[in-house]
């Protein structure tokens, strides 16, 4: 079986969006700053998005990260010209969906993504990918076996926070590697069970 990822981009001072969230700026103004190392010209951030969507079987996200994403997504999905299978956590599914696209609506909570998820990832890695809420639920239930998160150089100083839930119990971590490029930190890190 594949390991469980959650991963996602943050600012230095811990946000992963900044303030002013708008629909046609879902990452705040500026926020899309969190996101420029994946879109770049520096090689060594090309190579580790391409070995990361290389070893991927299967994406989770959060029904906002979905409503907000899904027009520059498209039927693609996340992962792009891979179109990795992507489980939505949702209670209901959206009244419209793009034809041919990626996206499974499961509907019966965190575990149930999780598991069709590992129906189809077989023994390739499970992103999971959105904001704090769905970190949160996943962490909590020990579902996570590593956390990846891409520090940003820049401070936002407001914005909507990864760890700021306090019902969060303590989770020890083990640093497994980290990767420095001009536009971000990548930082990845064991869930000690």
């Amino acid at each position: 079986m594949g390991k469980v990822v959650f991963d996602i981009s943050m600012s230095l001072d811990g946000f992963v969006t900044a303030a002013d969230r708008t629909p046609d700026e879902p990452l705040g103004a500026g926020g899309q700053r969190l996101h420029d190392w994946a879109f770049g010209d520096d090689e060594r951030n090309r190579a580790f998005l391409q070995r990361t969507i290389g070893s991927l079987g299967a994406v989770i996200a959060g029904r906002r990260t979905y409503d907000d994403s899904i027009r520059w997504w498209g039927p693609d999905g996340p992962s792009g010209a891979a179109r990795v299978p992507t489980f939505v956590v949702t209670h209901h599914p959206p009244p419209t969906v793009p034809d041919d696209g990626v996206y499974v609506f499961a509907t019966d909570g965190i575990h149930d993504a999780l598991e069709r998820a590992k129906a189809v990832a077989a023994d390739r890695t499970i992103s999971i990918m959105g904001g704090p809420d769905i970190a949160h639920q996943y962490l909590t239930a020990g579902l996570v076996d590593e956390i990846s998160i891409h520090i940003v150089p820049v401070l936002f100083g407001a914005g909507l926070r990864l760890f700021e839930d306090p019902t969060t119990p303590h989770i020890s971590l083990e640093p497994l590697n980290v990767t420095h490029t001009p536009t971000a930190v990548h930082t990845l890190y064991r869930v000690l069970k």
